[in-house]
This record gives structure tokens, C-alpha cells and sequence, in this order.
């Protein structure tokens, strides 16, 4: 279960609210882009960064001059995926279904060299599965440019909307169209870099991602 706490209790739509740590894994392990909120020099920045996680870990890497890694104090990191524009009969009930989740902390600084890779593979697998051990590992100059930070799941909080529109009663009986506008992603065609030098197929592990998969739909269920 999710821990309570001031930060992540939910002040609005408490009903959309998740509490099981399976729900945040299930909303982190599907996406691609994570924001991370930092303040720096006094002014608030979100910067979307790359993120890999390793149980209750998660990883977020990049470069040792950036600032808003520099100064990540305490951040917050948000996953958001969107499933569909909710449109209702009224503009003011107009919504979206979607899967969200928010985790606070202060993370740390990864300086243990295996712990580093760890971060590292889990940030590329996330964005390719397989990937990872089809490529050259890190040099030590790439290694040494490259900051990694760990953010434990601590403190986190999911959200959750699917379903329909919820209109004022005395709406339903408009002749207005409503309904969902469902949202899916799906990977195109993989496009061979121009300068390979090598006659090479597709990957199996690159090209098994572009096949229809059966029962898509949001990782999470509700109807609200």
C-alpha cells in the first residue's frame, strides 16, 4: 500500500485516487518521459528526463553540468498517460481519462560504480526493452558526464480517471453528443539509421514492440 502523507493526500476527486503500490508500478512501467520539478536559483523548473525503476527505486539520469539535477534538493516527479478526451454535454464537465502518478522525495546522488549501471540499464530498458544488452556499455568519459539519481517511491500518490462523462442530470436529456475520444499510442515502422554500414535486419526485441498487441486499453480500470 501507499503511504498517506500531507503532499500526496488527495484534496480533490478522492474517489480517482489508487493506494496500491501495483497501481504506481503499473502507471511508471508504462510510460516513456518522466517531469521533474526542482527549484533552482529561487524559480521553479520541470524539466522531461529519461527514468528507469528498480523495485522501489526510481532512476532518473543526466548531464553532470545540468542544474536542475545539481540542485535537486527535494523534487517531485510526475508520469501522466492519456487514454482519451472525455466530452461531456455541458464544456464544464469536459474531462480526460487518464493515468497519473506523483512522487515526492529528495533523491540521491548514485557514486557506487555497479549501482550506476544499474540505474543506467533500467533507464534504457525502460525506454527500449533488450536494448541494453544489444549495445557497447558506457565508457568511463561517458560514465564520468553523466549523473544519475535515485528517488525512492516512498512518498507517492496515483490518480486515476475512465469512463464516461458525468453530467448534471437535468443534461442528459439535451440533444447533445457525448462521449469518450479514446487516445492510443502505437510504435510505427522502425527507421534504419542512414549512415549504418552493415546490412542488418530489425531486431527482434526493437521490431517484436511494433506487432498489435491483443486487449489494448489503459492498464487500469474504473468508471468514473
Amino acid at each position: 500500500m501507499l503511504s498517506t502523507t500531507p503532499r500526496t493526500t488527495l484534496k480533490r476527486a478522492k474517489d480517482r485516487g489508487r493506494t496500491s503500490r501495483e497501481d504506481l508500478y503499473a502507471v511508471l512501467d508504462a510510460g516513456l518521459v518522466c517531469h521533474l520539478g526542482v527549484v533552482t536559483g529561487g524559480s521553479p523548473m520541470v524539466v522531461p528526463t529519461g527514468y528507469g525503476r528498480i523495485g522501489d527505486t526510481l532512476y532518473l539520469h543526466g548531464s553532470t553540468g545540468a542544474t536542475s539535477l545539481r540542485d535537486a534538493e527535494e523534487v517531485c516527479v510526475t508520469v501522466t498517460h492519456v487514454d482519451g478526451v472525455v466530452l461531456a454535454r455541458s464544456s464544464f464537465h469536459h474531462s480526460l481519462n487518464y493515468r497519473s502518478a506523483m512522487v515526492y522525495g529528495r533523491p540521491r546522488r548514485v557514486e557506487d560504480a555497479e549501482e550506476r549501471l544499474a540505474g543506467l540499464r533500467a533507464i534504457t530498458e525502460q525506454l527500449a526493452p533488450g536494448q541494453w544488452d544489444a549495445t557497447r556499455r558506457p565508457t568511463g568519459k561517458e560514465l564520468a558526464a553523466t549523473m544519475v539519481l535515485a528517488l525512492s517511491l516512498d512518498e507517492a500518490s496515483v490518480k486515476v480517471r475512465q469512463g464516461p462523462p458525468v453530467d448534471d442530470e437535468e443534461d442528459y436529456g439535451r440533444p447533445i453528443w457525448a462521449g469518450v475520444l479514446p487516445l492510443h499510442q502505437v510504435w510505427g515502422t522502425p527507421e534504419p539509421d542512414p549512415a549504418l554500414t552493415w546490412d542488418l535486419a530489425v531486431p527482434e526485441h526493437i521490431a517484436s514492440r511494433t506487432m498489435p498487441a491483443a486487449g489494448i486499453g489503459p492498464l487500469i480500470a474504473d468508471n468514473r
